[in-house]
């Protein structure tokens, strides 16, 4: 991945998280890897956990950054979150995953930042 690309990601998650935390949320975790994969945000509001993967975009040219998650993917954050829950002893919790697609323009300021936390 281009070092453009990587800043482009990291703003974004950036983004992200303060626009959780804006809304109630607590960042537990960002980029938490595990052999699985790896999640973007970790984040708890109220005794719910939220998982987040996190798509920026510049421009529309390939879609809308939400769009860019498949069904492999969302089952990917799935055993991603369980394995999370696991490391970290949290059983029996209220688990979500969540996208949060953020839209910049060409001269990187922010178009748009949308937060779906219950997808599946």
């Amino acid at each position: 991945m281009s070092d453009a690309r990587q800043r482009l990601g990291r703003q974004g998650e950036s983004l992200v998280a303060q626009a959780l935390v804006q809304r109630g949320y607590e960042i537990a975790d960002r980029n938490w890897r595990c052999q699985i994969g790896e999640v973007d945000i970790v984040a708890r509001h109220g005794d719910a956990w939220a998982f987040f993967e996190v798509r920026t975009r510049r421009g529309r040219g390939f879609g809308a950054p939400e769009e860019s998650v498949t069904a492999a993917k969302r089952q990917r954050m799935m055993e991603v979150a369980q394995a999370y829950l696991a490391e970290h002893e949290l059983a029996d919790v209220d688990c979500r995953l969540g996208v949060a697609a953020v839209e910049m323009d060409a001269a990187g300021r922010l178009v748009r930042i949308e937060l779906y936390d219950s997808i599946t």
